[in-house]
């Protein structure tokens, strides 16, 4: 665990470094995110998830993926288009990984590689955005060898139980989600703050669900952003932040309410006998956290979850961390 955590801090010194220069966004922004159930001293449920995600300049769209948000029902007719790419990781294991045999019920081991493109649109007060997401959950997401090599190198127990994993499945899925400042105050000496609700659903053997919520941020010199970015299933953020100054930074808390369809790493495969738990059709969660821009090119973000239990029979809550980092090329 503590290498886990000096690795994060030295990489963070180096985008600290790196955010000082000049900002040139020529290329595009690249985010990378890891959240991981260390942060709050507990190895269960969602254990892990990594991803990076590649952003767009606004100026190098393609004019056919123009015309199709134009035909978009649910897009701002104007405002700033951007494509994304993400290549991510995801990982889920019973209570109590030492078991050999985990109870069944409880939450099933479970791996998810994916890959997703997506499309947003944003105004000064508005921002939407579709994705489509393919992958593969089962031993074909590496989650195994990947949590084990983790443990063998941070010196933590060996999980003892993933032979009885989810069975491999194609996954598919597709999302929707708008975010809107609600609300903006403005006060002396550059304090800010912003209310910006947000609604959303998804679609596919993944997730099924639908979501709302809202997030407030308070700081100064608040970069022009909606929330650091968060893996799926989670409240909506993005990579994309416009800094007022060299150093602005604020705090945040944000609550998202979903109804539960499905979900496939707790119903277990959709065409095969597997393990599942018995899901609660409606779950929430709180997240707080701070983030910051140093310089005019980098961002930083810590955000802390506070889920509401996710299936019945699960023994108590699980809380975890995610850390951000944004870089524009």
């Amino acid at each position: 665990m503590n290498r886990c955590l000096l690795l994060v801090l030295v990489a963070a010194t180096l985008l600290w470094s790196a955010g000082a220069s000049a900002y040139e966004p020529k290329w595009g922004t690249l985010t990378l995110e890891y959240e991981n159930d260390l942060f709050a001293g507990e190895d269960r449920y969602y254990t892990s998830g990594v991803r990076a995600t590649w952003l767009s300049p606004d100026d190098r769209i393609p004019s056919w993926v123009h015309t199709g948000a134009d035909m978009f029902p649910f897009f701002e007719p104007h405002g700033d288009l951007k494509l994304s790419y993400s290549l991510g990781q995801s990982m889920y294991t019973p209570e109590d990984i030492e078991d050999p045999d985990p109870p069944r019920g409880d939450r099933p081991y479970a791996g998810w590689l994916h890959f997703t493109v997506g499309l947003g649109r944003e105004t000064a007060r508005q921002v939407d955005r579709l994705q489509l997401g393919v992958g593969v959950v089962g031993p074909a997401s590496q989650a195994e060898k990947v949590q084990a090599e983790i443990h063998r190198f941070t010196g933590s127990p060996q999980p003892e139980a993933w032979d009885t994993q989810l069975r491999d499945e194609p996954t598919i899925m597709l999302s929707y989600e708008r975010q809107w400042r609600a609300w903006i105050g403005t006060g002396m000496d550059g304090w800010g703050m912003d209310i910006t609700p947000h609604m959303g659903g998804a679609v596919g053997n993944v997730f099924t669900k639908l979501n709302a919520g809202m997030t407030l941020r308070l700081g100064r010199d608040l970069p022009l952003d909606w929330g650091p970015p968060r893996i799926q299933p989670a409240m909506p953020g993005s990579g994309v932040f416009r800094p007022r100054s060299d150093f602005g930074w604020y705090l945040f808390a944000g609550l998202d309410g979903r109804a539960v369809a499905r979900d496939i790493f707790l119903d277990g495969n959709t065409f095969k006998d597997s393990r599942s738990a018995d899901k609660r059709p409606f779950i929430g969660e709180v997240q707080v956290g701070g983030a910051m821009n140093i310089g005019r090119r980098f961002r930083i973000a810590y955000t802390h979850v506070f889920p509401t239990r996710e299936f019945r029979g699960q023994e108590g809550t699980q809380d975890f961390g995610a850390i951000a980092g944004s870089m524009v090329f």
